[in-house]
């Protein structure tokens, strides 16, 4: 395999947290949370589907349309839940793409998460997006 054909292939099933973030509004895709239902809880990104991997064979036809695109989630780059889950929908016939860097990454960008207090950002990381205010050098 070439790297024209390794990265056109990478960018057709990946993508990355800056891209859902501006994608979301659009709604041209369905956003899964694939982890169980504590870290759920414990937060979430806002308008995602709440659809643990060992549940997909039972909720994936009632929660996600076939012709509509899905893209997946779980902890972070440590984690390959997000992984396992879009093989397990590739399998079904959906269409997936998995959001590298997981709700971590999500959370270190200062994108917004939904907890049961309601909607709540933190401070971006300045190791992973540029810190408000702050002179570009």
């Amino acid at each position: 395999m070439d790297a024209l054909t390794f990265f056109a292939a990478k960018l057709a099933f990946e993508t990355d947290v800056s891209d859902v973030a501006a994608a979301l509004p659009t709604g041209d895709f369905t956003l899964v949370d694939t982890r169980d239902l504590r870290a759920w809880r414990q937060g979430h990104i806002p308008g995602a589907v709440h659809l643990p991997r060992g549940m997909i064979p039972i909720r994936a036809a009632r929660l996600l349309a076939e012709d509509r695109p899905v893209v997946v989630y779980c902890w972070g780059p440590g984690c390959n839940g997000a992984t396992r889950s879009a093989l397990a929908l590739t399998e079904r016939g959906y269409q997936v793409k998995e959001m590298i860097g997981g709700i971590e990454y999500w959370i270190r960008e200062g994108f917004p998460i939904e907890t049961a207090d309601g909607v709540v950002r933190r401070e971006p990381d300045p190791l992973t997006a540029p810190a408000a205010g702050r002179p570009v050098p």
